[in-house]
């Protein structure tokens, strides 16, 4: 594969596999919501299905508004782990690793909302389809390559928290705004 596809490309893929996600999402989710809120209050808790509630229900407008906050950190860390590749004086592959991971374990989330509601959830097909492969290769070629080590998710891996509050602060700007 690495003759066709090197790590570059497929660390520059990240923002591009990124926004193909996320619009089934943005495609899906304001509709979703309206047609489930009913099913999540039977599978959840009350509090934990009125928290989940809150947090997502937004207009398709708001949404797209989160996910381009989001984007500006996805785009970031694609850049820096780009300067990193080619030693330039932006480089940095720690915040890229962080990304990647969430990204890839956000799969997980969707699968398991889609069997938890036993529906097809906003983001499934495109987290199956093409996240998870899509996040095997890359992971595969940056291990192959020595861009990332164990030491390098090891490190990173404490980090992953912090992107909660970026996600709480991308839904809250997307209401905010719109």
């Amino acid at each position: 594969m690495e003759q066709w596809l090197n790590v570059q490309t497929l660390i520059w893929l990240f923002p591009i596999v990124f926004v193909l996600h996320d619009l089934e999402e943005i495609i899906m989710v304001e509709r979703w919501m309206d047609k489930n809120s009913d099913v999540i209050h039977e599978k959840l808790s009350k509090k934990i299905a009125n928290k989940v509630i809150k947090q997502f229900s937004m207009s398709t407008a708001q949404f797209s508004v989160a996910v381009l906050v989001i984007f500006v950190f996805v785009s970031s860390s694609t850049y820096m782990a780009s300067q990193y590749i080619t030693h330039g004086p932006l480089g940095n592959i720690y915040l890229f690793t962080i990304m990647i991971m969430v990204f890839f374990l956000h799969v997980f989330t969707h699968i398991g909302q889609s069997i938890l509601l036993q529906s097809i959830t906003p983001g499934v097909i495109t987290s199956i389809v093409i996240v998870f492969p899509y996040s095997i290769i890359l992971f595969n070629s940056l291990f192959e390559s020595q861009v990332i080590t164990w030491n390098t998710i090891y490190v990173s891996l404490p980090f992953i928290v912090l992107i909660f509050p970026v996600l709480f602060f991308a839904h809250w700007i997307g209401k905010k705004v719109i």
